[in-house]
């Protein structure tokens, strides 16, 4: 599978939508595949690569004009568009994109429980979107050290985990045990 041409097939134009798409996934790549490598973790380094560069295929279908998607649904709704997105592109290729699209839906924050979608009001159907593989788990932990505002530098952990205290206690103890179990810190 080419993410690339998955992400030409949604994102064809030359556009600073798709620029900044393309450098934040790659950033997110290359930061997964960093962690891997200290982490002591089996994974399908394949589908990390891949699932990084797709995490993030739906934001195009929302609105957030400060990063450029000019779409109409709400920010937060993008793991779930991009997950519906990718399950069709593979059924029109007689292919199981599960693994993509489950991917995209779990990458948000340190994972979303149906309780936090509820209590939150959150415009996303009330299940839990909480990462399971350990691919899921690193491409929602590396998405977290880069934002597609401002300057898009790489935070740090301090400052990753400061961001994370405004969530509650729920995901920041979930970003937490996504450290621990990719060595980032110590148990």
């Amino acid at each position: 599978m080419d993410p690339f041409a998955v992400i030409d097939d949604f994102y064809p134009q030359d556009t600073p939508l798709r620029r900044l798409l393309l450098k934040h996934s790659v950033q997110v790549r290359d930061k997964a595949l960093a962690i891997a490598a200290g982490s002591g973790v089996e994974l399908d380094l394949r589908s990390v690569s891949a699932g990084a560069m797709l995490h993030d295929i739906g934001v195009g279908a929302c609105h957030a004009p400060s990063i450029l998607c000019t779409g109409s649904e709400p920010y937060i709704a993008h793991g779930v568009i991009g997950g519906a997105m990718l399950r069709c592109y593979g059924a029109c290729r007689g292919e199981d994109w599960e693994i993509w699209a489950r991917i995209c839906e779990r990458h948000t924050g340190s994972g979303l429980t149906a309780a936090e979608v509820r209590d939150q009001q959150l415009p996303i159907p009330a299940v839990d979107y909480l990462p399971q593989t350990p691919e899921e788990k690193l491409i929602c932990l590396a998405d977290k050290f880069f934002s597609k505002s401002g300057d898009m530098a790489e935070k740090s952990l301090p400052e990753v985990r400061r961001g994370m205290v405004r969530f509650g206690a729920g995901p920041l103890a979930r970003f937490d045990d996504l450290c621990r179990f990719f060595r980032l810190i110590r148990a």
